[in-house]
């Protein structure tokens, strides 16, 4: 493989851990949120935390709600960042559940999902003062 950082005229990878988390055009109820708002936050979070992050236009989505075995659908935007692996700090994952937590409370979500390299984290229960008072 050629050498990319001279090749391109690069600097070193700034990461190489992939954080992804899904904004939901609905609540649990199939009612509408403010999903560019709840974009601009989660990509605010990713960018102060982690340096930058990208969301991608919204793609169709299904989610069960296994409390009432209903189908949701949803158009979800996904944000996704990719970060160095020392990055992850307790002071820096206390924020992003602080985060996580308020997106799910505040939009009656029934999971907030986040997948961190390759794997998959749903968040049903939400804390109710989670200390993140950046949004």
């Amino acid at each position: 493989m050629p050498d990319l950082h001279a090749s391109l005229g690069a600097g070193p990878p700034a990461g190489t851990l992939q954080i992804t988390l899904f904004i939901p055009s609905v609540d649990r109820h199939d009612a509408p949120i403010a999903q560019e708002h709840w974009r601009e936050q989660a990509l605010r979070a990713l960018g102060r935390l982690f340096r930058g992050a990208t969301a991608f236009p919204p793609g169709r989505g299904v989610w069960r709600d296994d409390t009432t075995g209903d189908l949701v659908f949803d158009d979800t935007v996904m944000v996704t960042s990719y970060i160095a692996d020392d990055a992850l700090t307790e002071a820096a994952l206390a924020s992003l559940r602080g985060f996580l937590h308020r997106l799910g409370r505040e939009t009656n979500q029934g999971e907030v999902g986040l997948i961190v390299e390759n794997q998959y984290y749903g968040i049903t229960e939400f804390d109710t003062d989670d200390g993140d008072n950046d949004g």
